[in-house]
């Protein structure tokens, strides 16, 4: 009897998984296998809020294949060792798995591919809607800007998106361990799986996200992107279910997503290394970091954002940016700083999204304007005008009314709350208590 693996690792679904429709297709047994890799915890990536969230992913998806016959088979250590480990158990002959863009899934891909040879079988478009090289501009590797990019992405043919499988005949005698449970340090986390995600989909007005996206209380987002980034859902499913009336918005934020993967791909080095080098010289402020971590900087907007992401392992999208914005570009703090907290404890952290975002913000990245600043309080007038967004994550506030709550300085009473750690001014940024200006 034939049997073949199918390696699970960012992609963690039933539907529409070309990794799992291979191994089927071409074997009459499968093992669904994923590896709790040794080597994410040493690099520091396995942190509590993901590994929960795993956690969860891992149990749903196992119950999933038991629905269907199967079992998920989980073994924990190095992903190629188990991996050829399983193949010496079950006498399979082929290895599905989904290509990857991060430094540590290439070379995981390359070692892999060393063992197997022509027994590993490489899938595309399974982490992200288009393949990273399926567009490049003329005589490059990559886009370097966005909006061209997206031409491009726009007209390229997606794959039709595949029915999840009836069943899933699994060799007997192959041992996995159990699903470890893990303690978030975020308690508001959200729950993993692929049955949550497409809940949460479902439950989604995705018609509505170009008019609320940016309102801050109003958290109309989908919050979609930690089931993204552990592949619970397909990107490519997701663009053409959403690509009507409506939905175009949304369309551009995952062809975003796509952007900074194509990005990674062809410069793994800008993980850790400015895209395009401007010369910064950064200011070094331990005391001002741990403000700008700990939601303590005394702009209630940047504040509120900053705690949103303790509690939840999340944070809206224009919160990010003005975030970073604020340490990056107001505290002038290097953006490594910033990009390692929110990889401590973001559900979604990705490497690509992440990184390059962080570098757009601080003008080395994709961004063609480097010296983008984003006010808080501009920022806080027009997308928390009321200061709803404020009140519900700074407790100190909540009794400050409407939008008197972002200059919390100005009350004619006191708060409990610390003073501004830098004055912002038309002009310049400096040191310093803010005035009345």
């Amino acid at each position: 009897m034939t049997v073949a693996v199918a390696l699970f690792t960012q992609d963690l679904r039933l539907r529409d998984n070309p990794v799992l429709r291979a191994a089927l297709a071409g074997a009459e047994e499968v093992v669904p296998l994923f590896v709790l890799d040794d080597g994410v915890r040493a690099a520091g990536f396995a942190v509590p809020n993901r590994a929960a969230f795993l956690a969860d992913c891992l149990r749903d998806l196992d119950e999933g294949l038991r629905a269907r016959g199967g079992r998920l088979v989980v073994r924990g250590g190095d992903t190629v060792t188990e991996t050829l480990r399983v193949l010496a158990r079950t006498g399979a002959t082929a290895v599905h798995l989904a290509a990857g863009v991060s430094g540590f899934a290439r070379r995981r891909e390359e070692r892999l591919q060393a063992e197997l040879g022509k027994r590993l079988h490489v899938h595309d478009a399974v982490l992200t809607a288009l393949a990273p090289g399926a567009v490049t501009p003329a005589g490059k590797d990559h886009y370097a800007v966005f909006t061209p990019y997206f031409r491009a992405w726009r007209q390229a043919p997606l794959r039709r998106p595949l029915a999840a499988p009836r069943a899933v005949r699994v060799p007997a005698g192959v041992e996995g361990l159990p699903v470890p449970t893990v303690r978030p340090d975020s308690p508001g986390l959200p729950p993993g799986g692929e049955s949550h995600g497409r809940r949460r989909w479902n439950g989604w007005q995705v018609d509505r996200y170009e008019q609320v996206h940016d309102d801050l209380a109003g958290d109309g987002t989908s919050r979609l992107s930690p089931y993204l980034h552990f592949g619970c859902l397909s990107a490519g499913e997701l663009v053409q279910r959403a690509d009507g009336p409506g939905g175009e918005a949304f369309v551009r934020q995952l062809a975003w997503r796509d952007f900074h993967h194509q990005v990674l791909a062809a410069r793994p080095d800008c993980a850790r290394a400015d895209y395009r080098p401007r010369g910064d010289r950064w200011h070094h402020d331990p005391a001002e970091a741990r403000a700008w971590r700990s939601g303590h900087t005394g702009y209630p907007i940047v504040d509120a954002g900053m705690r949103q992401l303790a509690h939840e392992g999340w944070m809206h999208n224009r919160a990010r940016l003005l975030t970073a914005s604020f340490l990056a570009k107001t505290l002038h703090q290097d953006w490594r700083i910033g990009a390692a907290h929110f990889l401590s404890l973001l559900v979604d952290g990705d490497v690509a999204n992440n990184q390059l975002n962080w570098q757009w913000v601080a003008g080395t990245g994709t961004d063609t304007r480097p010296n983008r600043v984003l006010n808080p309080l501009a920022q806080a007038r027009r997308f928390d005008p009321d200061g709803a967004y404020v009140r519900r994550w700074v407790p100190e506030l909540a009794g400050v009314p409407g939008a008197a709550v972002h200059r919390p300085w100005l009350l004619p009473y006191p708060v409990d709350y610390p003073a501004p750690i830098i004055e912002l001014t038309a002009d310049r940024f400096r040191l310093g208590r803010p005035g009345a200006s």
